[in-house]
């Protein structure tokens, strides 16, 4: 049975024994484990149930570190790590020869970030290796944006869940990789489009892959409740097709009142749209577990970090 506490000492001795914890980061709870350990790395894919094919992510403390994960490292790289990190930003560089191809799912690229939670950094500082560390949740499944989210999914399987509080961010990072220098996004997340292009110029956006994706995140099924997800651009059409069932509602910062509605979640009441991302895990948490026929969710502005929320509601509605 897990233990959930904020001693990092327990954690590192855990590390240092091959295992995996569960790590806290802004973004959501990871399932990490030492980039050099084997047997982490096949432990971290084993208790997911993630397939072989879909890569992880590096963790690092510093910028200092990078030099030895990666190499050919473009300059716009540099530019977007020394604006974001440490923050929900991971970049998609040319892998180190010393990088296990489990971790990159056999390409030659690893994704790689520095996460911004002081227990994080606080750990990673006190051991000497970088953790790989990809969402602690079952494959397909709701990210964990609390230790509560990863004791349910992974209490029989992990020793100790290291405890940093409920993810500030609450969505996975933004993913930025580099096609002959030129920034792309692999993955909408924690940092707006808009916020990237503010540093970079122009990006574009890679489309999703089923069967080799270059980064996590890319596939079109993820991040799905067990309950029905339904999302909408005429919610109220929706729920009375629906009225028969017991419906759970999530909506932006409106309040709905039917009679079909059993429990409604709003995410903002003041129009955030950080805070909003911040809830949106935790909600679909909430109404999975109340034994509903159906979730449904309205469609988000398409800005800001509208996309981001709509790219985790539209997969996890697939």
């Amino acid at each position: 049975m897990s233990i959930i506490n904020t001693d990092i000492n327990n954690a590192i001795e855990i590390l240092l024994q091959d295992d995996v914890i569960g790590f806290p980061t802004e973004t959501v709870y990871g399932l990490a484990g030492n980039i050099f350990s084997e047997k982490a790395i096949d432990k971290i894919y084993s208790i997911k149930k993630r397939p072989s094919f879909n890569p992880l992510i590096v963790h690092l403390h510093s910028v200092q570190q990078l030099s030895a994960i990666a190499k050919n490292i473009p300059e716009m790289a540099f530019d977007l790590a020394k604006y974001f990190w440490p923050g929900p930003l991971t970049l998609i560089l040319e892998k180190q020869d010393i990088i296990s191809n489990k971790i990159t799912a056999n390409k030659n690229t690893v994704a790689v970030r520095i996460p911004n939670h002081p227990l994080a950094l606080s750990l990673l500082q006190k051991i000497p290796f970088p953790l790989a560390a990809p969402s602690a949740n079952p494959f397909k499944s709701v990210s964990p944006t609390a230790a509560k989210h990863v004791y349910h999914y992974f209490k029989d399987e992990i020793k100790y869940i290291l405890d940093g509080g409920d993810c500030e961010n609450g969505i996975e990072s933004t993913i930025i990789g580099f096609k002959n220098e030129i920034p792309v996004l692999y993955r909408h997340g924690a940092v707006s489009i808009e916020s990237i292009e503010k540093v970079a110029g122009k990006v574009s956006i890679i489309t999703n892959n089923e069967t080799n994706p270059d980064a996590p995140g890319m596939l079109l099924k993820h991040y799905s409740p067990r309950t029905k997800l339904i999302v909408t651009d005429n919610i109220f059409e929706v729920i009375e097709s629906n009225h028969h069932q017991k419906i759970g509602l999530i909506t932006f910062y409106k309040e709905i009142i039917s009679p079909s509605v059993k429990h409604q979640i709003i995410l903002s009441e003041n129009k955030d749209f950080e805070e909003a991302a911040r809830n949106l895990y935790a909600a679909l948490h909430e109404l999975d577990k109340m034994n509903l026929d159906i979730i449904i969710t309205e469609r988000f502005p398409e800005e800001n970090l509208g996309r981001s929320i709509n790219d985790r509601l539209i997969r996890a509605a697939c």
